[in-house]
């Protein structure tokens, strides 16, 4: 079979559940460069710069996509000239939105040349991130980790001498070429689920000036003070793994193969701080929000969704069930993320102007339940080390100030550590572990039989506990108590 190409798009014109790109899509230039082109990107922030360029928007916002690791998006979407298919499916319907605001892919271990030209390119006026939370590097404290082999390599580059390996080294290097050369302002617009994730980021790049040589990483600290913009964001849309199926229903729709396919619930949202320095694209036209203040809705989000979903995820893989969609016909588990969100979230969260908490939590629970959605409960566990500190400890710590003890996301916290100790689910299905820190997470609590010792040896990580949370004993209770019941033996 054929593989999806704008040279071939006659081919898919008869039907009606593909949405086609708009005209003069393939007359793009890049106006964004995006740092970490996963399915998320391409199913989130891509679809919807497409989307405000249909709505009337400027169609000038072509996205040159930077792969981190590997070429394998590169490999993917160059032969089908940036093209690929969003696949959205729902109880109701199945259908393809055809994207094509990916105009080019990077992949730096062979193209650093290219990446450091887009980054010196005055056209380009956005710089945006998806590269998961683990992808910032940082330490315990919350700051870079200046230890870290690749930001310590990145450190000790010049420009020019290979490319760098760090997300933020890589930003940081390219923000010294762009001062350098054009000096034309940027904003630098992070997508990843982080707290003040816009302020974080500019920390980290803070963080590796300071840690330059003075002559070098001070006017260069300036010139960003002065040129570029860190505004905060929130971002959601469920985008489960490309499966072989999902595959074939999008080929069934298209007459075509589609390699560099993702699929995506229906469901978007996008809340932007309205804090740019330069030229951008019209999103609101595609229903993104711009707003003064992201933190209530970056908050709700972080603690009602990201909550709830890591903590069925773990609750879902310890029960055997492969996906959040099986997880939450369970109604014991259902009930354990609804008392969740009203119990211990609700009730320390400030509510986004106009938004009905309950609501948006009952909303939530409803997108978990598409099943035609397969979101796979092992691949929401991965990097748990980094999630939880956002998702649940916040809201432990939130309730401890307000008087109250947050039971139901302590038993969150306690399914991540039952499911780091069993190597099996209870019918037998593989639980991997999947973390930056996999390695001594394995040796510290893998195959462990004893609750009391699991949460003795997962308690003493500061980076994820900090030293307050440790001390509680009520906590450590709880904690012990709710392993050996999850426990799978």
């Amino acid at each position: 079979m054929s593989r999806l190409s704008f040279s071939n798009l006659a081919r898919v014109h008869s039907y009606p559940d593909v949405l086609m790109p708009p005209p003069g899509t393939t007359d793009q230039t890049i106006g964004i460069l995006h740092l970490g082109i996963g399915a998320f990107h391409r199913a989130h922030q891509a679809a919807i710069t497409q989307d405000a360029a249909t709505a009337g928007g400027e169609t000038r916002w072509g996205i040159c996509g930077v792969t981190q690791r590997s070429d394998a998006v590169q490999r993917q979407l160059l032969p089908q000239d940036g093209l690929y298919g969003v696949l959205e499916r729902s109880p109701e319907r199945t259908r393809v939105q055809l994207v094509g605001s990916v105009r080019d892919v990077l992949y730096p271990g062979r193209q650093q040349g290219d990446l450091t030209a887009r980054f010196n390119d005055p056209m380009v006026t956005v710089i945006t991130l998806t590269i998961t939370e683990k992808g910032y590097r940082r330490d315990g404290h919350g700051r870079l980790d200046l230890a870290d082999p690749l930001v310590a390599g990145d450190l000790a580059g010049d420009l020019g001498a290979g490319s760098p390996a760090s997300a933020v080294g890589r930003l940081v290097r390219g923000l010294q070429t762009r001062a350098r050369g054009c000096g034309a302002p940027v904003t630098v617009l992070c997508c990843d689920n982080l707290n003040a994730n816009g302020t974080v980021l500019a920390g980290l790049v803070t963080d590796f000036c300071t840690a330059l040589p003075s002559a070098e990483g001070d006017p260069l600290a300036a010139w960003i003070a002065a040129n570029v913009a860190f505004p905060c964001t929130m971002v959601d849309r469920i985008v489960p793994a490309t499966t072989p199926a999902d595959r074939a229903c999008a080929r069934s729709l298209l007459g075509l193969d589609d390699e560099g396919l993702v699929v995506a619930e229906p469901f978007r949202q996008w809340v932007i701080e309205d804090n740019f320095v330069a030229d951008r694209p019209a999103w609101e036209l595609a229903g993104a929000q711009l707003t003064k203040d992201v933190a209530p809705y970056e908050l709700m989000k972080l603690r009602i969704l990201n909550g709830s979903h890591s903590t069925l995820a773990y609750l879902g893989a310890l029960a055997g069930y492969s996906t959040i969609a099986e997880t939450v016909t369970d109604e014991s588990l259902l009930t354990v993320a609804r008392q969740l969100i009203i119990e211990d979230v609700i009730p320390v969260l400030r509510a986004p102007d106009g938004m009905d908490l309950v609501a948006y939590g009952e909303q939530v629970l409803g997108r978990y339940a598409n099943p035609a959605l397969a979101h796979r409960t092992v691949q929401i566990a991965m990097d748990g080390s980094q999630k939880l500190p956002l998702r649940l400890l916040g809201t432990i710590r939130d309730n401890l100030e307000a008087g109250h003890q947050a039971h139901w996301a302590v038993r969150g916290v306690a399914a991540w550590m039952a499911y780091l100790a069993s190597p099996l689910a209870r019918n037998g299905m593989p639980l991997p572990i999947d973390d930056p820190l996999a390695a001594s997470l394995t040796k510290s609590a893998r195959d462990r039989k004893d609750p009391a010792g699991i949460v003795a040896a997962l308690l003493s990580y500061p980076e994820i506990f900090g030293a307050d949370l440790p001390e509680l004993d009520w906590f450590r209770a709880e904690l012990t108590g709710a392993v050996a019941e999850l426990l799978v033996s």
